[in-house]
């Protein structure tokens, strides 16, 4: 393949995933900005009325059927692919839906159903808390950023009318992350 078919199909090839990316990486800028400039996400708390002998061992190894069962006597039905356990504390995931969490205190067990708003779901999608389909997806799309970077670099440093555009934006690049990230 000549220099300007390997070209053109990079350039192809890289305008294919930088378009099936966008919607991941329009959520991580929108996200990410909105938390920098201190817009608090919405998410809705509403209490769980647990009767007083309801017994929870953080460290079961049935722990996640556990809660589900305690919350299907309640008549609350959640997707619990997982629980995050800490101290005590215990949290089902994903949280980018409608999730549960459960307090072991000194007065027992203390619940609350938490219904999050669309910023608070795609936060928690952007931290890798969604379900685990939607992590596959990630995985996927930060293999295919790497591509289209690594493919941009290529295509740039292989036109002779880019290749020193693209090698000062390189530069610039790399001294801004340096400077900005570990210097400043």
């Amino acid at each position: 393949m000549n220099k300007v078919k390997t070209r053109n199909l990079l350039i192809l090839v890289h305008l294919f995933l930088a378009a099936f990316l966008a919607p991941s990486f329009l959520m991580v800028g929108i996200t990410g900005a909105l938390k920098l400039a201190g817009v608090n996400p919405s998410i809705e708390d509403i209490a769980i009325e647990l009767p007083a002998d309801t017994q929870l061992d953080p460290d079961s190894p049935t722990l996640k059927q556990d809660i589900a069962t305690i919350l299907s006597a309640r008549n609350i039905h959640l997707d619990i692919e997982s629980v995050r356990s800490r101290d005590g504390k215990m949290t089902t995931r994903p949280t980018s839906r409608t999730f549960a969490r459960i307090n072991v205190t000194p007065d027992g067990l203390q619940a609350s159903l938490h219904k999050p708003g669309l910023q608070y779901a795609m936060m928690e999608l952007h931290k890798g808390h969604g379900p685990a389909l939607f992590k596959t997806y990630q995985l996927v799309s930060g293999i295919a950023l790497f591509l289209v970077i690594v493919g941009g670099l290529v295509v740039g440093l292989m036109a002779r009318a880019y290749r020193r555009k693209t090698i000062i934006s390189l530069v610039l690049g790399t001294a801004a992350f340096g400077i900005l990230g570990f210097v400043a």
